[in-house]
């Protein structure tokens, strides 16, 4: 192994402190974790407010990506019901003139309807964009959180089949 202590990997990540951890070093972290025996593995995520920090911080990143989506959508989504509200409204101002023969009424209110259609879609669309975006936060996150666990768990399970007596350090 690379690293047998903890003082070495915090040498390694330029902190003095597991609460010095940042998001970007919590990632090198992570990847320093095959170099690292499983005890030293153990006791540094045994001591994690640093892994409850990086869950939150996680959680908070993705939620963070997630509202500025939203947000940028929801600007997005009023700016085309606006325009769409305004082609509607364009539309009955020039349906209710007089001089209209019944072949231009017709055509006005098939462009409504088409507008109403066009919109509706939209809408359909945004929905199903909304639902896609949280679906993939909700992945990403407890992919992020799961692979951290998963990854010490299955080295502690590994190394015990490697050692049937029990015999491993503590």
């Amino acid at each position: 192994m690379k690293y047998k202590d903890e003082d070495e990997i915090k040498r390694a990540l330029g902190i003095d402190s597991w609460r010095h951890l940042s998001k970007d070093k919590m990632v090198r972290f992570v990847a320093m974790m095959p170099d690292m025996g499983t005890e030293v593995a153990l006791k540094i995520v045994e001591q994690f407010p640093a892994f409850k920090e990086f869950a939150q911080n996680v959680v908070d990143a993705i939620k963070k990506s997630h509202e500025s989506t939203l947000s940028a959508n929801k600007e997005s989504q009023e700016h085309v019901h606006r325009a769409y509200q305004d082609l509607r409204e364009t539309l009955k101002r020039e349906l209710d003139k007089d001089d209209l023969t019944w072949e231009q009424k017709r055509e006005l209110i098939e462009k409504m309807q088409e507008a109403v259609r066009e919109e509706s879609q939209k809408d359909s669309e945004n929905k199903n964009f909304l639902d896609g975006a949280l679906k993939k936060v909700m992945l990403v996150g407890g992919a992020a959180l799961a692979l951290g666990v998963a990854f010490v768990g299955g080295r502690v399970m590994a190394e015990s089949k490697d050692d049937p007596e029990g015999t491993l350090e503590a």
